[in-house]
């Protein structure tokens, strides 16, 4: 089942350090925290250490990540991180084709177990949809794009 730790990893890798894209609605960010979701940070001062802990709290045990299997829980994770935990949980349940809540509950994880490994695939159409309709999709696309493929075949190899 999901491990934060060896998730954690991937992510911190794909997120990288310090960015102040003009373009970016989070605005200043750094390890992928950014200073919209977290006005009362310093960004710029934030510790990798900090950040890990932001993201166990803020974003893995929203979504219960460990309660899914490997690969599914790096792609729920990254979701969350990307995308917001809520619709990282709902976009999951779109893919499974269960009662739309945002709520990782009990049925959700028993489906998502059950439809592994399809539903890696299937998940990971529904984040891309969700980024063909994002206004800054221009602009992020292309890297949002290539991350959600780098993840998905990690995924893939988590499971096999």
């Amino acid at each position: 089942m999901g491990d934060f730790y060896r998730c954690i990893d991937f992510i911190l890798a794909e997120e990288g350090g310090y960015a102040n894209h003009p373009a970016d609605p989070g605005g200043e960010t750094k390890y992928g925290i950014s200073k919209r979701a977290y006005p009362h940070l310093n960004i710029a001062a934030l510790t990798l250490e900090d950040a890990t802990e932001l993201y166990e709290r803020d974003y893995w045990q929203p979504i219960h990540g460990e309660a899914f299997p490997d690969g599914l829980a790096l792609l729920l994770f990254d979701a969350a991180v990307n995308q917001g935990s809520k619709t990282a949980v709902r976009l999951l349940q779109q893919a499974l084709k269960v009662t739309v809540d945002g709520i990782p509950g009990p049925n959700t994880q028993t489906t998502a177990r059950l439809r592994m490994p399809r539903i890696l695939t299937d998940f990971a159409a529904e984040r891309a949809l969700r980024y063909e309709f994002n206004s800054n999709e221009s602009t992020f696309g292309r890297g949002w794009y290539r991350r959600l493929l780098t993840l998905h075949s990690i995924a893939v190899r988590w499971h096999e």
